[in-house]
């Protein structure tokens, strides 16, 4: 799990370009977050006004690729806050309030909340110390059991629920939060300037996006990346399939593709040296007609990946797609960890303090390697 997350900060330059890549403006004005202080521990206070996310128009206005970098960066300021007062964790409010279930019946909205989770247990195990989620109206049930089967165990162990009765969860809250770390509305002593009691100085409160920062699919796209984009039909009943063979260690596959009109299904298959075949990336649906598909797989070697693209339960409809799939060159021996790091989970060593010296001793390794992947993987 270590090294897949050390591959993953690799691919998506963690701890190398996101530091100083600035999210487009509307994820700057529009996500609901903020850190309004500190625990009685050090550990610093998130709170997340959730209904003022508006997820549709979100992702109307950026790449589904910008929101997860700006997530991103979000929890890496929020552990370098962590990790200054020595609480390596953090606490979570989330308010529903107003939470409105209807954005995620569209599916590409509830496929991006399911991947930021996916990407939050595979990279941020333990940064959780609590997470309350307050005013929880009873259609959020609904939603919470869809979600929750992606999360740990020891996530969900953080989590406590609380319906909408202020008095229960502002006296939850106090009990290790003293009211001057947290706004008034939620039963602290910080106000903004004028006497707003949500914080707003520091909290940011989303809001309906307006229409003028929606984009066309990949608008941003330039004329030479444009080109590199193949146009086809894949016929009703039919399928389109593209093998790679992939030799060397240390290679990525990267796909982008667009539909016109209808959904598509897509999936990888991997092929060892042997023959054996097993699913890199899940055959299913996907609507690439309202949302530019597009991620990055870690690939073994020696291999074969068999990528397709998928129309044969559609019986009446042809399917216009855009794609480019391609494998990018080894970024060298993927020496991720330094060799000290790999012998010790190699031999099970449990001495955390010899393991995570080592790995702190190779940072500089990773922060040097090439920038020329940015994409999520998968």
């Amino acid at each position: 799990m270590l090294r897949q997350s050390m591959k993953w900060r690799l691919v998506m330059e963690v701890d190398g370009a996101l530091k100083t890549w600035q999210p487009p403006e509307v994820v700057t004005i529009y996500e609901p977050c903020g850190v309004s202080g500190y625990d009685k521990d050090g550990a610093p206070i998130v709170i997340v006004p959730f209904a003022g996310l508006d997820i549709v128009g979100m992702l109307h206005s950026v790449s589904k690729q910008d929101l997860i970098k700006a997530t991103i960066q979000i929890l890496e300021e929020n552990m370098d806050l962590a990790a200054e007062t020595g609480a390596q964790q953090v606490v979570v409010i989330f308010d529903m309030e107003n939470f409105n279930l209807r954005q995620y019946a569209w599916r590409p909205a509830a496929e991006v909340v399911i991947q930021l989770i996916q990407m939050y247990e595979m990279n941020y195990p333990e940064i959780l110390k609590a997470c309350y989620i307050i005013n929880a109206p009873r259609v959020f049930a609904i939603a919470f059991n869809i979600v929750k089967k992606f999360m740990d165990a020891y996530t969900l162990s953080k989590i406590q629920i609380i319906k909408n009765d202020p008095a229960k969860w502002k006296k939850k809250l106090l009990e290790n939060i003293e009211p001057d770390n947290l706004p008034k509305h939620f039963g602290g002593s910080l106000t903004d300037p004028d006497g707003n009691p949500r914080l707003t100085t520091k909290i940011k409160q989303g809001g309906k996006i307006p229409e003028s920062y929606y984009m066309k699919n990949l608008q941003t796209t330039s004329p030479d990346t444009e080109k590199e984009y193949i146009s086809t039909t894949i016929k009703k009943g039919d399928k389109l399939k593209l093998e790679f063979d992939v030799e060397e260690s240390g290679t990525f596959l990267r796909w982008d593709f667009r539909t016109e009109g209808h959904d598509i299904r897509f999936g990888i298959t991997v092929q060892d040296s042997e023959g054996k075949k097993t699913e890199a990336v899940r055959h299913q649906r996907v609507a690439a007609h309202q949302i530019d598909e597009s991620g990055v797989l870690a690939c073994q070697a020696p291999s074969k990946y068999i990528v397709t693209f998928d129309n044969s339960y559609s019986l009446l409809r042809s399917k216009k797609l855009q794609y480019r799939v391609f494998i990018t060159p080894p970024l060298g021996e993927l020496g991720i960890l330094p060799d000290d790091a790999i012998k010790l989970i190699n031999n099970n060593e449990e001495n955390e303090e010899e393991l995570l010296a080592a790995v702190e001793k190779d940072v500089e390794k990773i922060e040097n390697i090439s920038n020329s992947i940015i994409q999520p993987v998968y």
